[in-house]
C-alpha cells in the first residue's frame, strides 16, 4: 500500500519555514553566518540551519512515523544517508537549494521537499520564497505550479528540436578535469547551456517548458528527488546515464533529463559522453 501525503500541509511548512527563518536573513546576513562546507562554493547559512529545525518539527507532527533527511542533518550525521534506502517512510529536505547564490544575494534560491515510500519517490514540492509559488508533484497525478493568486497550471515539458537548437542545464563542476573538457567541448553543438547552481529553479524552467535538457553528475536526494519526479509528470524523460531509473538511494551515475526518449538518446551520445 501506498503511503498518503498531504501535498498541501507540506507546501505550507515550507512556507513557514521561509517566512521565519530565511526571507528575514535574505540579504541581512551578519558576520559569522555563512560557513565553508567543503569548499568554497558549498556553503551553510543560519537561515538554512534555522528553516531545517522549523521543517523538521513540522514533519515530525505531519508525519511522525517518517524518516527524516535534512541536508543539514546528513552533514552533522553522514550515516543517516544510509537510511534513506530502507525506509518505509521518508521526508527528505533541502532548506535552502542554491545557498551560495542566497548568501551572495541572489534571488535564484528556492526550498525543496521530497516524500519516499519504500524506496520510490511518492510526492514533492519546489517552493520559491521569493516569487510564494509553489511546484507541487505526486505521482500518478501530474505536477503543478500554484501561484499566489490562486491559480494553477500543469506543468508539460516542450517538444524536443534539433540539437543545435537545444537549450538547457549542464552543471559539468562534479567531473574529472579531462571529461569536463570534453563535454565542455561537446557542447558547443547546442544552442546555449548554463548552471544557476539552484536545481529548484533549473527544474522549475524545465518543467514550465523553458528548457530541452537538464545534466547532473553529483545526485544528492534532497537536489533531485522531487524534481526529477516533477519532469517525469510532466511528460520527460529522466534516467541515468547507464540508462537506468533515478532511484532515491542512488548518489552517483549522473542524471540526464530531456524532453523525450530520443532527445535523450540523442544528448547521451552526441553531448553528454561520459564512460
Amino acid at each position: 500500500m501506498t503511503a498518503t501525503i498531504d501535498i498541501a500541509a507540506l507546501a505550507n511548512l515550507l512556507q513557514e519555514a521561509a517566512v521565519e527563518e530565511i526571507l528575514p536573513r535574505f540579504r541581512n546576513l551578519g558576520d559569522g553566518d555563512v560557513r565553508m562546507k567543503t569548499e568554497a562554493i558549498d556553503l551553510v547559512t543560519e537561515a538554512d540551519e534555522a528553516a531545517e529545525r522549523v521543517i523538521r518539527k513540522g514533519i515530525e507532527a505531519l508525519m511522525p512515523d517518517a524518516l527524516f533527511v535534512g541536508e543539514e542533518s546528513v552533514a552533522a550525521d553522514p550515516a543517516l544517508l544510509d537510511r534513506l534506502k530502507g525506509a518505509e517512510l521518508a521526508v527528505v529536505v533541502d532548506p535552502i537549494d542554491g545557498t551560495f547564490n542566497f548568501a551572495s544575494g541572489l534571488t535564484l534560491f528556492g526550498m525543496i521537499l521530497a516524500v519516499v515510500s519504500k524506496g520510490e519517490t511518492i510526492g514533492g514540492v519546489i517552493y520559491d520564497p521569493i516569487g510564494n509559488d509553489w511546484v507541487l508533484v505526486e505521482k500518478g497525478s501530474g505536477a503543478w505550479i500554484y501561484r499566489p493568486d490562486g491559480s494553477q497550471e500543469q506543468m508539460q515539458v516542450r517538444p524536443s528540436g534539433p540539437l543545435e537548437q537545444m537549450i538547457g542545464i549542464a552543471n559539468t563542476g562534479f567531473f574529472d578535469i579531462e571529461t569536463r573538457r570534453k563535454i565542455l567541448s561537446n557542447l558547443a553543438e547546442v544552442r546555449l547551456f548554463t548552471s544557476y547552481r539552484c536545481a529548484a529553479h533549473e527544474y522549475r524552467l524545465l518543467g514550465q517548458g523553458h528548457m530541452d535538457f537538464a545534466m547532473y553528475n553529483k545526485l544528492m536526494p534532497w537536489d533531485h528527488l522531487a524534481g526529477a519526479l516533477m519532469m517525469q509528470e510532466a511528460g520527460a524523460h529522466v534516467a541515468r546515464f547507464d540508462g537506468s531509473p533515478y532511484l532515491p538511494h542512488h548518489t552517483s551515475g549522473g542524471l540526464l533529463v530531456a524532453s523525450d526518449a530520443d532527445a535523450w538518446q540523442e544528448l547521451r551520445e552526441r553531448i553528454f559522453t561520459v564512460d
